[in-house]
């Protein structure tokens, strides 16, 4: 069967055990081809492609509900599910999404692009099905990494509490992004080892299940199992959640995995399906990754394994630039430690961790405790700095104004994956801290336009004692470092070529450098000012140029409500100061998937539409 021919799932239920087996490895095939094109995530899909299989083989979507956690690994499900003539558009501007997609299809019953939503959805989606009076499954899809955070530990509270039913798929393949961290882990590893249980469970229901006295003394001896379970291997991970549990299971079996799909499918109350599966499973490159290089990819040589596009000599992505500067102010105070919630590859945080291995702390996909770990740390003298995804800080929101704010702690916030961010789309788009933090007290909100700058920040950051934020976007930057640069709190930095200015940009980040270049190359008598701190804002500067009589264009790459344009009007406002801004920014609505060009484009950000608006300032002087 080609892949090209599968429109639903009911095109494989036909299939023998030996087919699908040759549909999983042509599915791999597929995988590795398409997304060395497109990018995407590689390493979580390839893993999953028998489990997958098995699921939409033996149940009966869309009637029954299949939740994929984060949903980075759904690429099997939408193959399986009609869409693999779209995977040459995956991840691009309008193209077929990285995630599921309930606009993409009706088999798409929730959509995410954090970790551990599903559980709590699928209880949702359950108790609605049972007040409706309806009839069907519902199969959440969590890995090990997602089931250790602290949502999925609420919704499982709940779920042994309501005992409906549910079937939950519990993908363990010891790794998140990276390896897997802390006492979760450890009691994860004693269940995958646990096969004397698995042994002697597989034998009592095969010897009992074949006669109607059998079948009877099996249901009874439930609490028996139970008891033998309890005393051979530490299960209390799920059985004090009141969840009947089967595994592990081998998730590259399709054989095993159908039988024991099909014996609970009509199982009273929930479930939990323990099955093991190798991460990267089929291309050596990413079945041999500890670091999580292969877990999301750009376009690659499938042959060699390596990257199709090369930064210019010279230049690192803005991770690796504040990681390194952080090394450096680390190995002079031995106070800084740097905190991660499971993103060490992501916020290139693995040479910190190897140099100062007692003062690094993964805490795993634990946003909202890392922040208040981090406040833990500095309410007893050492300086933390947290490195965090803009998408992912949402979490920690409550942290951040609760538990760091409201004590004016001196935590070090970096903001990592500021502004859009490209392909990962709506769900990973960093747009909204600014509106979110400008409001907390006591919070410094920053953001440096290169690398001099963001080694000044850094610096100043550790010198002073509140709470200090640092964004920084995706992509790269040249990596040279002026160390005569300062940046004191709450201060902006002007340039202009001609004396007389007729028109002035208020922007920040990466812009400021291409405005001023774009500036240069057109001598253009525009003023830019690079306003690094949107809280405090430099007073001096604001006060001199909303008096005079020259427009302002403020241009922003992030959420117009509540940016920097917003807290200048307020500002203006507050001083009785009546004067016009041109607001350049991101409306009020999610932003799509695509490159960042065409975001910028779409959005009407991108510089040549503010040069535009230059030039027809210009014309009216």
């Amino acid at each position: 069967m080609h892949l090209y021919d599968i429109r639903s799932p009911q095109d494989i239920k036909h299939l023998t055990i030996e087919e699908l087996n040759e549909l999983a490895e042509e599915i791999r095939r597929f995988l590795i081809d398409s997304i060395s094109k497109t990018g995407g995530h590689l390493s979580s899909n390839l893993g999953i492609v028998e489990l997958t299989i098995a699921l939409h083989y033996v149940f009966n979507s869309p009637q029954d509900r299949i939740l994929f956690d984060v949903g980075h690994q759904s690429y099997v499900h939408k193959i399986l599910t009609g869409r693999s003539r779209r995977f040459s558009t995956l991840r691009q501007y309008k193209g077929l999404s990285g995630f599921q997609k309930r606009y993409e299809s009706e088999y798409d019953c929730w959509e995410a692009g954090h970790s551990s939503t599903s559980l709590s959805a699928a209880l949702g989606i359950a108790i609605a099905r049972d007040l409706n009076g309806e009839n069907y499954q519902v199969i959440p899809v969590i890995g090990d990494g997602a089931m250790a955070s602290g949502m999925s530990m609420e919704a499982l509270n709940q779920i042994g509490g309501e005992q409906r039913n549910m079937i939950i798929i519990f993908n363990d393949n010891s790794m998140s992004i990276s390896q897997n961290v802390g006492a979760m882990d450890i009691a994860f590893t004693k269940l995958r080892t646990s096969r004397p249980y698995t042994t002697l469970k597989s034998d009592l229901e095969q010897g009992l299940s074949g006669t109607k006295v059998g079948r009877t003394v099996l249901k009874g001896m439930k609490n028996v199992k139970n008891v033998i379970k309890d005393s051979m291997v530490d299960t209390s991970i799920f059985g004090e959640f009141n969840l009947d549990y089967i595994g592990p299971i081998n998730g590259h079996d399709l054989s095993s995995m159908i039988k024991v799909f099909q014996t609970v499918k009509n199982h009273r109350g929930p479930i939990v399906i323990h099955v093991l599966t190798k991460k990267g499973k089929g291309y050596s490159f990413a079945e041999n990754d500890k670091e999580g290089s292969w877990h999301g990819v750009s376009q690659f040589d499938p042959k060699s394994g390596q990257p199709l596009a090369k930064l210019p000599f010279g230049h690192c992505s803005w991770s690796e630039v504040i990681s390194s500067i952080l090394c450096d102010l680390a190995r002079k105070d031995r106070d800084i430690v740097t905190i991660t919630p499971a993103m060490k590859s992501g916020s290139k945080l693995s040479n910190f961790a190897r140099e100062f291995p007692n003062r690094f702390f993964d805490c795993g996909i634990a946003e909202e405790h890392a922040m208040t770990f981090a406040a833990g740390l500095a309410i007893n003298g050492k300086r933390p700095f947290i490195a965090i995804y803009s998408s992912f800080l949402q979490r920690a929101y409550d942290q951040i104004n609760h538990d760091v704010a409201r004590m004016d702690l001196p935590v070090v916030i970096g903001i990592d994956r500021s502004g859009l961010v490209g392909e990962d789309g709506a769900t990973h788009h960093g747009v909204f801290d600014i509106s979110l933090l400008h409001a907390v007290p006591n919070l410094i909100l920053s953001q440096p336009k290169d690398a001099s700058e963001a080694k000044a920040l850094l610096t100043t950051a550790f010198q002073q004692k509140h709470p200090f934020c640092i964004r920084y976007p995706r992509g790269s930057i040249s990596f040279t470092c002026d160390p005569l640069i300062q940046a004191p709190i709450g201060t902006w930095t002007r340039w202009k070529q001609q004396a007389s200015v007729k028109v002035r940009v208020i922007t920040y980040g990466s812009d400021v450098d291409r405005v001023i270049s774009k500036t240069k190359a057109n001598e253009l008598p525009v003023e830019v000012i690079n306003a690094r701190y949107f809280k405090p804002m430099d007073e001096t500067i604001l006060q001199e140029i909303l008096l005079e009589d020259i427009p302002i264009i403020v241009y922003e790459g992030d959420m117009l409500d509540g940016g920097l344009s917003s807290a200048i009007l307020q500002y203006a406002n507050d001083h009785i100061i009546s004067k016009h801004l041109f607001r350049m920014g991101i409306a009020d609505h999610f932003v799509e998937q695509g490159s960042n060009a065409l975001l910028r484009k779409a959005e009407k950000i991108d510089i040549n539409t503010l040069f535009q608006k230059i030039e027809e300032l210009l014309s009216c002087d």
